[in-house]
């Protein structure tokens, strides 16, 4: 810890991340100094220029704290939606076993990062058990294996340098071992939203840190900053399926989300591209907020029967 923070507030703030070819290239490095996740995702956040990039390295941390056994340099993307959505019941890519090993065959959409990505992680359904619940399973798969077609899709109207994709799943060969282990309902897909709030968000922090330091912005404000940091740091560290680690992550948002309504009047002193990529791009703080709502009410009534 007090090497990260020690890196946040004496390293030079340049925001030299100005392109996913040099986001890549910055991850590689970190992650040959930096083991643990979250703490690659706020190094390589903090050189970022803008809020997409940020977010994309928050977001391949959450998938790399999903599942260790991932190589630390690798690009990931998490192929769950589909046209019914990203619900288990909505899951109609199939995992099939066929000579040996597996196929698999469906169709995702608006999979983040996946026209960058190294690697899909596609959640597919094997069947349904006795109560006609569908079973999921994850599966690595290479993104570049035959069968596997990704298609960009439109860039959003905020954070449009995050790139999604449609991914079509033709048959692809699949190893056993690349059928990761656990339900990938309860495994991976619930506890995601989880993590994945965590780490890009303080990825996010750690970006708006650059650029205090950076334009030499008042000192209590990089003060609440890393503070924000460390107390995201500490809930990554939790089991992101317990109540308690949701109900303080909705006081760590509420309390991030507020600071950065405060600095905002700050981009002002920031050059004009800094300041309208961040009045552009500053939505992305309230996608799924309704999500996490609903997240923290669940939280609240497990308790209360606890």
């Amino acid at each position: 810890m007090i090497t990260l923070l020690h890196y946040l507030l004496t390293s030079p703030a340049i925001g030299e991340i100005d392109s996913i070819d040099a986001l890549r290239i910055r991850a590689r490095e970190v992650a040959a100094t930096f083991s643990v996740p979250f703490d690659r995702a706020v190094v390589t956040a903090f050189a970022c220029d803008r809020i997409g990039f940020a977010f994309a390295a928050g977001y391949q941390a959450a998938l790399h704290t999903l599942v260790p056994a991932l190589p630390r340099d690798l690009a990931v993307s998490l192929c769950a939606t589909e046209d019914g959505g990203a619900h288990p019941r909505a899951i109609a890519t199939r995992l099939d076993a066929e000579g040996g090993g597996f196929v698999l065959r469906g169709r995702k959409r608006w999979s983040t990062f996946a026209p960058a990505a190294d690697a899909l992680l596609v959640v597919a359904s094997v069947g349904v058990d006795d109560g006609g619940k569908n079973r999921l399973r994850l599966v690595r798969v290479d993104s570049k294996a035959d069968g596997v077609r990704i298609e960009p899709m439109p860039p959003p109207p905020f954070a449009p340098e995050i790139p999604h994709a449609e991914v079509t799943l033709d048959g692809v060969s699949v190893r056993g071992e690349d059928v990761l282990e656990g339900d990938g309902y309860d495994r991976y897909l619930k506890p995601f939203r989880t993590i994945e709030d965590l780490h890009v968000f303080g990825a996010l922090i750690a970006h708006v840190c650059g650029l205090a330091r950076a334009l030499s912005w008042p000192r209590d404000i990089v003060e609440e900053l890393t503070a924000s940091i460390v107390t995201l740091r500490a809930l990554a560290f939790g089991d992101p399926t317990s109540p308690e680690i949701h109900i303080a992550l909705g006081g760590a948002l509420t309390h991030t989300r507020s600071l950065l309504e405060r600095v905002t009047p700050l981009f002002d002193t920031a050059p004009v591209e800094t300041r309208e990529r961040w009045a552009r791009d500053r939505a992305l703080l309230g996608v799924a907020r309704t999500a996490r709502g609903r997240r923290l009410e669940a939280a609240w009534a497990a308790l209360s029967r606890a």
